[in-house]
């Protein structure tokens, strides 16, 4: 329950008590400055709290937009104010400041009112918020109305501009994400935000619908997995069917603003275990056939991953940064002020739509492999298009990046106990290499590692050494800060060097359920990097280091893994990738569902994320 409190008597006629009780509201009536003080000092602590000018006129939403958004401590629009718990304290002394200097009594309408009727007291204190140095979140409103009107007249004419706007119609409109792919934005979200408004009148939360889209696709992944024609025509409008509900929760979500940090994340992970979860089904389903498409799986699986990687790294280094302006940036402002290029744009990066919806398209009429084909070249190309548009950018600004973005970027690198030392160990001499040096150092030991496990047979004891050199760069390469115009290719530089030797040692074994095993091995800690990412996002830090020691740290997994195919036989390689899959999914899963349980991270949502 949320209390909102009137600073003065009701003005008669109007639907004010109303429309704060549907908003879920407890309402009180003070008489005065103090009597507002005390009758906010007397809600739990625990509890939000509103304040909220009698004579406030204006749409449900309005106040819906002020009052109710989890995601903001501070919020206000004019007449209307609320304070999470965390802002209780500061809401207090705001108001014992405007306290002291209101007058006792006004007239208004002829009418002598207590002070608080005198002046807008929601509005003097998000000033006096605002002066303090708290945050005060003001929501856009649009066409939307939120005003306190002087005379009978201006009520009159503020009460008309509310009967002109249909608030739902703008509530339902915004509640589609403001910037989305072309597929999403004109074949999904003309519907799919009805769905939203559907469940949210039968008491459905995001969370339930993101679950709802999860169990679709997983059901679209064994459609799939039978291998049959009729099979795969039902794995892709299931598909479809999943990604519609993957719409509607984030619509759900904004309509009624019920944001939330787990959300955000159950989003972002269950999307990736959709994804890679359909990718195993196409695979189970072309063996039934006879092929065998399981590198080709993991090769799309280790793509996508990566890709991501690249997004997130580049955003955390850069979304701080100082004079963050190059000539490559301007030109892609350029581009976006005109309207066809911001689509074709945006199609050619493969956003979530469209890569969905071409995965369902030949699912249904093609084959596994031919998928796998396509969808391996559609990415690498917009792999290639977005990762070079970035480092242009990084070459070209002049930015210095903040110690934060730097944190970042090493947790983001999910260095082990043995890259750590090598780093202590070589700190002195890392300020005197090269700007650049970092990535290049990465770079040079991830593909000689790769390099090695794809083209030494299985058995060799090459990749084991490639992977302590591997060991040796990546200690390097994180020796000191990253703030250099291209450390945050490090972690994606990482990232691909792990997945990659794994793809490369389990195709070298050339054993039946190698290459599953690894699969299952990069998902479970694609998952652990997924998990670091949206901790960072929601302001909680990244995974405690002793998960990233117990799990080992990529280079320390690289290295395992490249020394059991040295020393076991193929069969048995298959055993130890399994077993190994299944080590590193149970810890990071009971560590992470325990986190997002019990975290009690603020509420957030992402409008940028990139799929």
């Amino acid at each position: 329950m949320s209390t909102a409190i009137l600073t003065g008597p009701p003005v008669p006629g109007s639907s004010l008590e109303g429309d704060l009780r549907s908003l879920g509201f407890d309402v009180r009536i003070a008489s005065g400055t103090e009597d507002t003080a005390a009758l906010i000092a007397a809600v739990p602590g625990a509890e939000r709290v509103a304040v909220v000018d009698p004579r406030f006129v204006g749409h449900v939403h309005s106040l819906r937009l002020a009052l109710t958004d989890p995601r903001f401590p501070v919020a206000a629009v004019p007449g209307a104010l609320t304070a999470q718990p965390e802002a209780r304290s500061a809401l207090t002394r705001a108001l014992s400041a405007a306290g002291s200097g209101t007058p006792s009594s006004a007239a208004d309408d002829g009418d002598t009112l207590s002070a608080v009727r005198a002046v807008v007291l929601p509005d003097v204190l998000a000033d006096a918020l605002d002066a303090e140095g708290t945050a005060v979140h003001r929501p856009e409103l649009g066409s939307l109305v939120a005003t306190v009107p002087d005379d009978p007249q201006a009520r009159n004419e503020a009460r008309q501009a509310v009967t002109a706007v249909d608030d739902e119609d703008v509530r339902l409109r915004s509640a589609v994400k403001a910037r989305d792919g072309f597929f999403t934005t004109f074949c999904i979200s003309p519907y799919s935000r009805y769905i939203a408004r559907w469940c949210a009148r039968r008491g459905l939360t995001p969370n339930q619908v993101t679950t709802a889209s999860l169990l679709t696709a997983l059901i679209a992944a064994g459609a799939a997995a039978t291998g049959t024609r009729g099979g795969y025509i039902a794995a892709g409008v299931l598909l479809i069917f999943s990604f519609v509900l993957d719409c509607t929760d984030g619509q759900l979500a904004r309509y009624s603003l019920q944001y939330s940090t787990m959300g955000a994340w159950l989003d972002a992970t269950f999307d990736r275990a959709k994804e890679y979860a359909y990718y195993a089904g196409l695979a189970l389903g072309a063996a039934r056939g006879g092929d065998d498409v399981w590198a080709l799986a993991l090769g799309a699986m280790v793509l996508q991953t990566c890709r991501h990687v690249v997004d997130f790294s580049f955003n955390e280094a850069n979304h701080d940064a100082v004079s963050n302006t190059s000539p490559t940036a301007a030109l892609s402002d350029k581009l976006d002020s005109v309207g066809w290029t911001v689509w074709v744009r945006r199609m050619i990066v493969l956003p979530i739509g469209e890569r969905w919806a071409m995965i369902a398209v030949l699912t249904a009429v093609t084959t596994p492999r031919i998928v796998f084909y396509a969808l391996l070249i559609g990415c690498a190309f917009a792999a290639s298009y977005t990762t070079a548009g970035r480092v242009l950018r990084s070459l070209t600004r002049k930015a210095q990046r903040t110690d934060r973005a730097a944190g970042a970027l090493a947790d983001l690198t999910d260095s082990g106990p043995l890259a750590e030392a090598v780093a202590g160990g070589f700190s002195k001499r890392a300020p005197s290499l090269p700007a650049f040096a970092p990535f290049v150092i990465a770079l040079a030991g991830g593909a000689a590692v790769v390099a090695t496990a794809a083209f030494t047979d299985y058995g060799s004891p090459w990749p084991a050494v490639a992977a302590v050199a591997y060991v040796i760069t990546s200690g390097i390469a994180v020796a000191r800060p990253l703030k250099g115009s291209l450390d945050w290719l490090v972690p994606p530089v990482f990232r691909a060097a792990e997945y990659c030797t794994v793809l490369a040692l389990a195709a070298r074994a050339e054993v039946n359920g190698a290459l599953p095993a690894a699969f299952g091995l990069v998902a479970a800690v694609a998952y652990h990097h997924y998990d670091t990412v949206y901790r960072i996002r929601g302001g909680t830090g990244a995974p405690p280091n002793w998960l990233v020691r117990v799990i080992g740290g990529h280079e320390g997994r690289t290295l395992a893994v490249a020394v059991l195919a040295a020393l076991v036989t193929n069969a048995h390689f298959t055993i130890a990738l399994t077993v190994l899959a299944v080590a590193v999914a149970l810890v990071v899963l009971v560590e992470s569902i325990r986190f997002w349980v019990s975290s009690g991270a603020p509420a957030v949502h992402d409008e940028g994320e990139p799929a």
